[in-house]
């Protein structure tokens, strides 16, 4: 087993992952199935395990009757509701079983993720992950799902932080009284800068879900930017600011060139080649300060005038030849015969060169 094998079994996880929040169970199976096969780990074995459960109670809610004088009763209430009530999503007890743990019963963020004060950054990742799994509003639809992934969202976020955890553990939990019937307990000045929703796309990828999750995690709150975000941008435009620096700097290092085929301010002593007599122009002080081979540099004058002349040769052909097609294809013989006339002086500079 090598290295691409690890990746390709971890990249069939997340397609995994993908499949059983969308509730396609098969898939979820199939790919956990080709990450065993590639790359055995305990993380596939656990979610393989996990998913083969939900599909079994899923196959057992299927065969189990309506009026079964076994059903409970959280599957009676269930059931469908009169045609005057919207109907109530399904869910099952042990996911409403996680929602009133954390909701109710927890007391602080480690026990929310159900880890010890001692837990490492990965066990906290980790306890995340398997939770936001089963607390996902779009995937969890009993009472209070919403709030127990808003409160695992917060609690992740601030373990994760070695600053926050620190000062969270300095000053312990916090009991705080919501809106609610029942108690939810948090640190006072604890909560996070993300939104339950952003930390979830930050673990397993924004298109987990492609309708982009609930109404209640549509809109996203604006925030500043925090120190640790600016410093961050700030690192990645360091490239650039040096680019930008070198590209400045290299200017000075550049010399102006000693000819020029055009007379201007800079260049207004003309000059003519030996060879082929090309004209060229230098500076005042191109005697005294030019120290090189004058053959050599008329030499590379004369190679770039006929370059230039190549050029300027073909663009005249160009507009020659399409001044023509148009008139041939408006059947214009007086302008078809003008078209033939133009002159190419370009070219006829260049031929006199060969001659």
């Amino acid at each position: 087993m090598t290295i691409e094998d690890k990746d390709e079994a971890d990249k069939c996880i997340e397609i995994a992952q993908t499949a059983f929040l969308s509730g396609n169970l098969e898939k979820a199976e199939r790919f956990l199935l080709k990450a065993e096969r590639l790359f055995p780990s305990t993380k596939s074995k656990e979610f393989l395990s996990r998913v083969r459960a939900s599909a079994s109670s899923s196959s057992e809610r299927k065969r189990t009757p309506p009026s079964s004088p076994s059903a409970s009763n959280e599957e009676v209430r269930r059931r469908k509701a009169p045609n005057h009530q919207a109907p109530q999503r399904e869910y099952t007890s042990d996911q409403l079983d996680a929602v009133r743990r954390i909701n109710t019963k927890c007391k602080d963020y480690y026990e929310i993720l159900g880890v010890t004060k001692e837990a490492t950054d990965s066990d906290i990742k980790k306890a995340y992950k398997k939770l936001a799994l089963q607390l996902h509003p779009d995937k969890n639809h009993a009472p209070g799902a919403s709030e127990a992934f808003k409160a695992i969202g917060n609690a992740a976020a601030v373990l994760t932080d070695p600053d926050k955890r620190k000062q969270y553990d300095l000053r312990g939990e916090e009991p705080v009284q919501t809106t609610h019937s029942h108690h939810q307990y948090y640190a006072r000045g604890f909560e996070s800068d993300l939104t339950a929703e952003e930390l979830f796309n930050m673990f397993f990828g924004a298109t987990a879900f492609p309708g982009g999750g609930p109404a209640a995690y549509a809109r996203r709150r604006q925030r500043s930017p925090s120190p640790r975000e600016t410093h961050a941008g700030l690192v990645q435009l360091l490239p650039v600011l040096v680019l930008v620096l070198l590209s400045m700097m290299s200017g000075f290092f550049i010399s102006e060139p000693v000819f020029s085929l055009t007379p201007s301010s800079k260049y207004p002593v003309p000059r003519e080649t030996v060879n082929l007599k090309v004209p060229y122009y230098v500076k005042e002080n191109f005697h005294t300060d030019y120290q090189g081979s004058l053959r050599r540099l008329e030499m590379a004058i004369e190679e770039e005038y006929i370059v230039g002349l190549r050029h300027a040769c073909q663009r005249e052909r160009n507009y020659r030849d399409s001044m023509a097609w148009k008139a041939r294809n408006f059947g214009d013989s007086k302008q078809y015969a003008e078209a033939q006339k133009l002159r190419t002086p370009s070219c006829e500079k260049l031929q006199a060169f060969h001659r």
